[in-house]
């Protein structure tokens, strides 16, 4: 049970396919508020990639973005670059010599890669791993130039001098990282690649039932509590609810969709 007598909530941790498992037993829950769904950014990417038993808009209600893991773009320390602008002068000096790990194939990084060497005119390659390990050991390696991780996963690293952050891919800046340009400052309007978490209850469920659960949420959300060990995570409280989160996911679904269509990705 939450403090000061609030509701209680199971978690039930259901893995399987990516997480599809879990979403298509929310997806056929009944609707009344009491089954929920929290999920990441491959909620809406893997209906692109494959066919699943769900449609991400059409199957749920979202009701609120909880948090996000703001996300970054790396280089060695060793590397001569140090903002993007330079990173991708060299990848169109030199083309395809310039390269950028991460997880993938698929993942919303790669997407996020694909869209940013469209729009910058610069021939670099994507270079996936199966996790953020082996992509980290790469690029502290130097056997790629650049990394595109979450920042949790990469902060030691550049705390301690061994990594340089050239750019967020978030649309704001990351509160551990102020002197860091966001890639819509470095000259890419509508670049957003945001590792959030949020919250859906199948679709149909009352809106008072919504209402009731976003409240929740934002409480403690708002709990300073809380805040500190999602900062100690990498994290941060985005708490968007409503019809904010769902032109959100719709604005996203869009970008993905297109840029799977044009860079041809395909799912593992």
């Amino acid at each position: 049970a939450g403090r000061g007598g609030g509701p209680a909530m199971i978690v039930e941790n259901r893995p399987g396919a990516g997480g599809a498992v879990g979403t298509e037993t929310v997806a056929r829950a009944s609707p009344d508020g009491t089954t929920l769904l929290v999920v990441s950014t491959p909620f809406l990417i893997d209906p692109l990639l494959r066919k699943l038993n769900y449609d991400p808009l059409k199957s749920f209600a979202p009701i609120c973005n909880l948090v996000s893991a703001p996300t970054v773009i790396v280089v060695n320390s060793a590397s001569p670059y140090r903002s993007l602008g330079e990173l991708l002068d060299e990848a169109r000096r030199k083309p395809g010599q310039v390269t950028m790990a991460s997880i993938g194939p698929g993942s919303s990084f790669q997407l996020g890669f694909e869209m940013l060497k469209r729009a910058a005119k610069a021939d670099m390659i994507f270079v996936p791993y199966p996790g953020n390990g082996p992509a980290l050991n790469a690029v502290l390696g130097q056997q790629v130039t650049a990394m595109f991780a979450t920042l949790a996963n990469v902060s030691q690293y550049l705390q301690a001098g061994q990594l340089r952050a050239l750019a967020v891919g978030n649309r704001t800046r990351a509160q551990a990282l102020p002197d860091v340009p966001t890639v819509v400052e470095s000259g890419f309007a509508d670049f957003d690649i945001d590792a959030w978490f949020g919250a859906f209850a199948p679709a149909g469920t009352p809106e008072p039932a919504l209402d009731e659960v976003a409240h929740l949420f934002t409480a403690a959300l708002n709990d300073n509590a809380v805040k500190e060990k999602l900062s100690v995570q990498g994290l941060v409280a985005s708490l968007t609810c409503g019809n904010d989160f769902a032109a959100y996911l719709r604005r996203q679904n869009d970008a993905y969709s297109r840029i799977i269509a044009e860079a041809n990705i395909k799912a593992e």
